[in-house]
């Protein structure tokens, strides 16, 4: 189940209108970025902050992956609104069939150490 919600609600949010994909959240909806400390509550500062966001263009959501475990998930997802291209790795938490909690990090990419090309090679998308 909680697989699908989150589907879902990468879904939603595709779709731009932030509002709308905040019906996929509880209520009580508690939102969390550890890297910059910023905490947030409600759906619908959840939609209000998505929609302020200075974006260049149509954001797009491009789910790498999801794993779940009863109540709780983990995604993976590219996004891009054409001038950016980040990737955002969510811990989520559900109640009632809606996302209650999430923890969310956006990794920087870095360069590949030189050491390391023995044995690895450089890709744009995960093989596997």
């Amino acid at each position: 189940m909680a697989r699908e919600t989150i589907a879902d609600f990468w879904d939603a949010m595709g779709s731009n209108d932030f509002t709308y994909a905040s019906t996929r959240l509880h209520p009580d909806f508690e939102y969390y970025m550890p890297q910059t400390r910023e905490y947030l509550r409600g759906r619908s500062d959840f939609a209000a902050l998505n929609d302020s966001y200075p974006a260049e263009g149509k954001w797009i959501f491009s789910v790498q992956s999801i794993v779940s475990d009863g109540q709780n998930a983990v995604s993976d997802v590219v996004i891009t609104n054409g001038a950016m291209k980040a990737r955002a790795v969510t811990f989520h938490t559900l109640q009632d069939g809606l996302i209650i909690r999430q923890k969310e990090y956006w990794p920087e990419d870095y360069p590949a150490p030189d050491w390391r090309k023995e044995w690895v090679k450089t890709v744009d998308v995960v093989p596997f």
